[in-house]
């Protein structure tokens, strides 16, 4: 069985540098850097920890990013995380690795984007959103579709059709949305210092004791009874590490970045530190116009970035922003959700085209079409993130495949010694800075994270897991229905090329 032999298109590099970084960056500054400041308060108590939180999180994404630059430089292709894992460990992981990606990770954070977006929207036009269109029995419960819902939907059928024109076009889309998300981020970070006149750095000498801090768990929550450091501190860098998620974004691009050698790995390390300063900077800006107390207190719903915003008019700047800073920060925000969401779409539908090249996925997903883009793969993922949408069920989906991400981290991660060892004289065009003493600290870091949390939230762990494993008869399908799938030879030099 010969793949892609007769295709009459191939995948085009049209990415570069500063587009290949634009999809690291538009991808991995969402809205976390904006919500999550709240809860690690909770978990921490203290300004210090919450930054010294983000920093630890931000040095274990670089140490990742590091040890990816030189596997992701030495398989340059499209899913590339997904050949990796092939590569190294067999077909079963990577499937189960794709299937996740397709059917709960990429497709559950597009939704999530999705009505993020439509929720500030909402939240700005005053609730108009909020109207139910249609409310059905199910099930003994109400199913219902709203207006919020739909508009989530339509933000998703626009970034799919503008992700089906090339993949450059794409590149320059995700590149302008990152300029303005580094400007979202710089107006929070550099304003609170300049408009807003009561603001001090005394609340660093401050923590969050006696904060309701809804929805976190006791052992996790500081000051309460059976609060325990590690576990809360945990929990801070997993909200951390949700912020920083997608400083693996490219490699599922890699095989439409321009001169991969040297562009993938100054793009990826160079957005991951570049990512790390601005949310230091941010959560410093937070504390300094409020304390721990009030951050810690802030509604759920509502970004501790937009509070800090409002404070802007109050300050020496009021004549400056006056009543244009909320709207600002607003809009800036649907913006930062909209160019997730566009990345996000940009770079899930290369894994279900990889895994149809490897047999592993019906064959129409790994069609091209003239302009060199996986369309079928585009539509698969936009319809099943719509269903999501609709469904609501998208949060408890990616809630409970954090933990599963993190042991692919951590597996793909480990590649590299098995690579080193495997292939030790092939092209290496970067390799890892401190190899090995980086790659282990990633590996023990996220061992004690994945430990933590199995310990601390097993049951959504479990959960997580156990969806993993949901996709075992999908892949015993797919290889007795392709005769056990194409040999392995065949695979790389088909999907990883011939530069092995």
């Amino acid at each position: 069985m010969t793949l892609g032999n007769n295709e009459k298109y191939n995948l085009v590099r049209g990415l570069g540098l500063l587009a290949a970084a634009s999809i690291i960056i538009g991808n991995v500054i969402g809205t976390g850097v904006f919500f999550k400041a709240r809860v690690m308060t909770c978990n921490v108590g203290t300004p210090g920890w919450v930054v010294l939180a983000w920093v630890a999180a931000g040095l274990l994404a670089l140490a990742g990013a590091l040890t990816y630059a030189e596997l992701t430089s030495m398989r340059p292709h499209a899913g590339a995380e997904y050949v990796i894992l092939r590569d190294a460990y067999g077909r079963i992981s990577s499937f189960l690795y794709g299937w996740m990606q397709i059917f709960i990770a990429k497709a559950g954070a597009m939704a999530a984007l999705a009505v993020a977006f439509a929720m500030v929207l909402n939240t700005y036009l005053d609730n108009e959103l909020s109207k139910v269109l249609l409310s059905v029995p199910l099930f003994g419960g109400t199913f219902e579709i709203s207006t919020l819902q739909i508009v989530a939907i339509m933000a998703i059928v626009i970034f799919t059709t503008l992700n089906s024109a090339s993949v450059a076009i794409g590149g320059q889309i995700a590149t302008v949305l990152t300029f303005v998300k580094i400007g979202l981020v710089a107006l929070v970070g550099v304003g609170a210092f300049i408009f807003v006149s009561d603001g001090t750095f005394s609340h660093f000498s401050m923590d969050a004791a006696g904060a309701a801090c809804t929805d976190v768990a006791a052992a996790q929550r500081f000051g309460s009874g059976e609060y325990s450091f590690f576990a809360g501190f945990a929990a801070a860098m997993l909200g951390a590490l949700w912020g920083y998620d997608g400083w693996n974004q490219l490699t599922f691009v890699a095989g439409e970045v321009k001169d991969p050698n040297r562009n993938i790995p100054r793009a990826i390390i160079g957005s991951t530190v570049l990512i790390m300063l601005l949310y230091s900077l941010v959560h410093i800006s937070y504390f300094y116009v409020l304390d721990p107390l009030a951050i810690a207190s802030v509604d759920g719903d509502k970004a501790v970035a937009q509070v800090v915003a409002e404070r802007f008019a109050s300050g020496d700047g009021a004549n400056m922003l006056a009543g244009v800073a909320v709207a600002i920060f607003t809009i800036g925000l649907m913006l930062s959700a909209l160019g997730s969401l566009h990345t996000s779409t940009l770079a899930g539908a290369r894994i279900p085209y990889a895994m149809a090249k490897d047999g592993l996925l019906f064959k129409t997903f790994g069609k091209l079409t003239a302009n060199s883009i996986p369309l079928n793969a585009l539509l698969l993922q936009g319809v099943w993130a719509s269903i999501l949408t609709l469904s609501g069920s998208f949060d408890a989906l990616t809630n409970y495949t954090v933990f599963g991400s993190f042991i692919f981290y951590a597996l793909i991660t480990a590649s590299v010694f098995i690579f080193r060892k495997r292939y030790p004289d092939a092209e290496r065009p970067y390799k890892t800075w401190g190899y090995p003493v980086i790659p282990i600290i990633f590996l023990l870091v996220t061992a004690w994270l994945l430990g933590q949390t199995l310990y601390d939230d097993t049951t959504s762990s479990m959960i997580g897991i156990g969806l993993i494993l949901l996709g075992l008869p999908f892949y015993f399908y797919f290889t007795s229905r392709n005769n056990g799938g194409p040999a392995d030879d065949e695979v790389l030099e088909e999907v990883l090329g011939d530069d092995r």
